[in-house]
């Protein structure tokens, strides 16, 4: 729930980095900020995909997968540990051709908002990712977003309203569907509803 509650506080700043190299960059560049930031970190070790020199600003979203060839057919929309799930279900549904754009929000408040605007118009369909609840997380924010400047068919993979509970990670993750078969899943939804001309 910390992100929804945390995003709601006026001038504040919120971050998820995807790994250690990102939760560095974020670390280094918020102790330059004036003002109040929240990071959120994963409690596990998680996968670590992006290096030293991977480069990172405030605000700024970040594609970490396109289509080898033309205009994506969904924009998968992630932030934190939950990144290194949507790049093997992009690869995978890449295999079923179907183009996927994976775009990496470690900076959720302030949302880059261009990005996500041009995801959908480009995709003109998005899956948001995260290991958060539904409700006043990522995918409220993308919802908010692209409800006022470009309406598209949205699915959302993040914990429906449910209380967490004991055990490992990866037995977590597979039980709120949150994995790889989630993301892929809820990729052929929208999928479903783009084809249908559907924006709700």
């Amino acid at each position: 729930e910390d992100i929804a509650i945390m995003r709601a506080i006026p001038n504040i700043k919120v971050f998820a980095p995807c790994d250690v190299w990102e939760a560095k960059r974020v670390t280094y560049e918020i102790s330059k900020v004036v003002g109040p930031c929240y990071v959120r970190y994963a409690r596990e070790k998680t996968t670590v995909f992006t290096t030293e020199e991977t480069p990172f600003e405030i605000g700024k979203a970040q594609t970490f997968f396109k289509p080898i060839a033309g205009k994506p057919d969904v924009a998968i929309i992630v932030t934190g540990g939950l990144v290194s799930n949507a790049l093997i279900a992009a690869r995978e549904l890449e295999k079923e051709k179907i183009g996927v754009t994976v775009i990496n929000i470690a900076t959720i408040k302030p949302l880059d908002t261009k990005a996500v605007i041009r995801a959908a118009e480009e995709a003109g369909a998005l899956v948001t990712v995260e290991e958060h609840q539904l409700h006043g997380g990522l995918g409220s924010l993308i919802a908010e977003t692209i409800a006022e400047h470009h309406p598209v068919p949205i699915e959302f993979v993040a914990v429906r309203d449910q209380f967490g509970q004991s055990g490992t990670l990866s037995e977590l993750i597979e039980h709120y569907g949150l994995g790889v078969t989630g993301i892929k899943d809820a990729v052929k939804r929208v999928l479903q509803r783009k084809k249908q001309g559907s924006t709700l």
